[in-house]
């Protein structure tokens, strides 16, 4: 191995000439020429005129080459001192490509931390949502439902514009402020001064988004590039723990000497798909997204059944007697469902290229975007503020019917089946089956005696 004293002109000179063979016959592909003043340290040049200093040398009788970089951004003196560099490695018993790629892994490292310590609340917070969209909860082993999704849209909203209903500016949700912030800045005092705030706006609500966040806290954690990022101490602490809000369950409910006035009110609404609705709520105790999401092809009226998508049964739903005064409700919507609009009406229609057809929903709405009963609680509330009743909310109508059902004397496990509960005890998951017909004679006994309570006269 021929040595020379590296200088520029050499450097330049250095060529690979092509159409040379070694001695076994194989085409010579890379020329060297070493430094006679630094041990291991070459010159390489390909046929392809490609041009690189190199390190080469033993180390435990294994010969080590390591590339330094091209002639053009090395002079000869740096790569002299790298290479000298090298073979100190060597000669310490470091592998210098071990040490390379250590060098090479701790830049990475550095740079993924000061990206993960750079990143915005609100870049994690949208691959979060994408991941409660896609995955199964790993609680109920089911997908997500969307109103859960967009309980967390609606937080994390930074409001402005106007409201489709109501024609009110857009309030920004509670978790709004901490979207602007990086998620390296979530620490305990940041989240007790934004509690602080929040809570002057609305306790209950701050202490739901406070829950959602503390769960996105949690995700972090398991996620390669946000892991670290966020300390637990964050929802953890004393210090947040202790202005966090008590949660107080709500125990709004119709108590039996109010369902006459309740009823007289709920009747008197003059849109006949809301009242339906509102005493289809407390008449089946169905949540009011599984009673809004009703469609004519979930109503059987020659077997009084209806079919709801339960959040608990899943897809498959689960069916529920139709008792007979709620039938008659029904009954009434589907005549106004099917009857067709007059002549103008049409005409305008077919201006707009469109044709008239039932809508598929139950409880339909021509001002809502996906055509059902959206936002019932207006007309609830303007309903009933005449009346001196205590404010009921429509999870509260779901609560009466549970309580109310105490009157009659109906099983636990009949309730429970009807509202869409899982069983609470080992005989009700495992050994109770109870047919339609057995739970249609305890729900029409409770319709009846709500009727009797309210003075409604009504026969079947």
């Amino acid at each position: 191995m021929a040595k020379v004293n590296f200088t520029a002109a050499r450097v330049d000179a250095h060529r690979c000439e092509p159409g040379r063979f070694t001695e076994k016959g194989k085409p010579i592909k890379q020329s060297f020429i070493w430094d006679s003043k630094t041990p291991g340290l070459g010159l390489r040049a390909t046929v392809g005129g490609a041009k690189a200093y190199v390190f080469q040398g033993l180390m435990h009788g294994s010969t080590v080459r390591i590339t330094i970089g091209d002639p053009r951004s090395w002079t000869i003196d740096r790569a002299q001192e790298r290479a000298r560099h090298f073979q100190m490695l060597i000669d310490s018993g470091i592998d210098p490509r071990e040490h390379e790629a250590e060098q090479k892994a701790a830049h990475e490292e550095r740079l993924a931390d000061k990206k993960r310590q750079s990143v915005m609340v609100e870049e994690a917070w949208a691959q979060y949502l994408e991941h409660l969209r896609t995955k199964i909860s790993p609680k109920t082993k089911k997908p997500r439902s969307d109103r859960y999704i967009l309980d967390h849209i609606n937080l994390s909203s930074p409001g402005g514009g106007i409201a489709k209903r109501g024609g009110k500016e857009k309030v920004r949700g509670p978790l709004a402020p901490l979207m602007t912030r990086r998620l390296s800045e979530i620490t305990a005092s940041c989240m007790a001064d934004w509690l602080e705030i929040e809570i002057t706006r609305g306790p209950t609500n701050a202490a739901h988004a406070f829950g959602l966040f503390k769960a996105f806290i949690r995700w972090c954690e398991t996620h390669e590039t946000f892991a670290g990022v966020v300390s637990p101490d964050a929802y953890a602490s004393p210090k947040v723990k202790g202005i966090l809000p008590r949660s107080v369950a709500k125990d709004d409910c119709l108590q039996r000497e109010q369902l006459s006035v309740w009823f007289s009110a709920v009747r008197g609404i003059a849109n006949p798909v809301i009242s339906a609705y509102l005493q289809g709520l407390l008449i089946t105790g169905a949540r009011r997204e599984e009673l809004a999401a009703l469609r004519w092809q979930d109503v059987d009226f020659r077997w009084r059944s209806l079919t709801m998508n339960d959040k608990v049964e899943g897809t498959g739903g689960r069916t529920i007697p139709l008792t007979p005064y709620l039938a008659s409700l029904l009954l009434y919507l589907q005549r106004l469902n099917e009857t067709p609009p007059n002549k103008r009406q049409i005409l305008r229609l077919a201006q707009r290229g469109e044709q008239w057809e039932p809508s598929e929903w139950v409880f339909a709405s021509k001002t809502a975007s996906d055509g059902k009963i959206a936002e019932p609680r207006h007309a609830h509330n303007r309903a009933l503020a005449p009346t001196g009743l205590p404010h009921i909310s429509l999870h509260g109508l779901r609560r009466s019917f549970g309580t109310l059902s105490e009157w009659v004397e109906v099983p636990v496990g009949v309730v429970a089946q009807i509202q869409g509960h899982k069983p609470s005890a080992i005989a009700e998951k495992h050994y109770r089956r109870r047919p339609l017909d057995l739970l249609r004679m305890w729900h029409d006994k409770i319709e009846v005696w709500m009727l009797e309570q309210a003075k409604i006269k009504f026969e079947p």
